[in-house]
């Protein structure tokens, strides 16, 4: 139904050439704009009933007091289910470190909870298939994983600011939970309004600049980033990702049209994954609890983890 609907306005209503680079630019933007506004509402609907359940405090007191293990493979399963993204990465790291949770699981859910975002699954499912989506999800928790574990070998504790080691945090007073379908449809309900007014403008320049590569973008280029064997291809592509700004809801309209240009699989996980993992913003806010030499550890670490990642996805497919 969106490609109809797309093609009645691009088409038929405004009249564009279907064959002009400016019509397929136009007819990616308007099927991509309504099928991502439509799957947002749907799948932030569901997924704020499951929200009403899961709080900061509830991530920390299911982590607290576990074996290094089990406590890395809990914060990166809650970090890829639970609502936290950059913005949230101060406060977070804070509670964890309150919670005394080793800073190595700390940065393991730093780097899966924006990367692996449920939402971003289910857009990607919807969008590029089970198997780009599973390959995505599979290399974002090896990264979370391995990363946190080699981050903690060079010991980060002295890199976190002074202050942080000061502050007790308590529990955060919580709202009494309420069983009813009418607080939890209400719930879910602000959820869509509150996500989707905070993430409208991303979903629409990462649709946008998604349409622009979709029609105009160098054929000579594609060709390039599409060759499995070209090695620079993925470096360049986290390069170029990491000042970018935006979540894993926007970048992937981009991705749809990277991969439909014929941009070798590798390389388009290596951008989103650089995108959502170590975008600069994300780096402004980490700065301002950890000190400079653990930002840099934790970029050059999780840089290299995605790019490795993506070379290989490009010789294996």
């Amino acid at each position: 139904m969106f490609e109809i609907l797309a093609n009645y306005l691009v088409f038929g209503l405004m009249g564009i050439d279907t064959k002009t680079k400016l019509g397929e630019s136009m007819h990616f933007f308007v099927m991509d704009i309504s099928k991502i506004f439509f799957m947002l509402v749907i799948v932030i609907y569901i997924m704020g009933l499951f929200r009403s359940f899961v709080s900061p405090e509830k991530v920390r007191h299911y982590v607290r007091g576990k074996s290094k293990f089990i406590a890395r493979i809990l914060a990166i399963f809650l970090g890829a289910l639970t609502p936290f993204c950059s913005c949230s990465s101060v406060p977070l790291f804070i509670g964890f470190v309150e919670a005394g949770i080793p800073l190595g699981v700390t940065f393991s859910f730093l780097i899966a909870s924006p990367m692996i975002n449920e939402i971003a699954v289910m857009m990607l499912l919807g969008i590029v298939g089970w198997e780009i989506t599973i390959m995505y999800v599979g290399a974002g928790l090896l990264v979370a994983f391995f990363g946190g574990i080699i981050i903690e070998k060079f010991k980060p504790e002295r890199w976190v600011e002074d202050y942080v080691w000061d502050i007790q945090m308590g529990e955060m007073p919580t709202l009494k939970q309420d069983n009813s379908f009418k607080v939890r449809n209400r719930y879910a309900i602000g959820e869509v309004k509150e996500i989707v007014g905070r993430i409208w403008k991303w979903v629409i320049l990462g649709v946008g600049l998604g349409a622009w590569f979709h029609g105009f973008f160098p054929e000579t280029w594609v060709q390039s980033l599409g060759q499995s064997n070209n090695l620079l291809a993925v470096p360049m592509a986290v390069l170029v990702g990491v000042p970018l700004y935006s979540n894993a809801v926007g970048v992937i309209p981009l991705a749809e049209a990277m991969l439909l240009k014929g941009v070798a699989v590798g390389t388009t996980l290596a951008f989103m994954m650089s995108i959502a993992a170590i975008s600069l913003p994300e780096l402004l806010i980490l700065r301002k609890v950890i000190k400079w030499q653990a930002l840099i550890l934790f970029t050059t670490i999780v840089a290299i983890a995605i790019t490795l990642i993506g070379v290989v996805f490009n010789v294996i497919l």
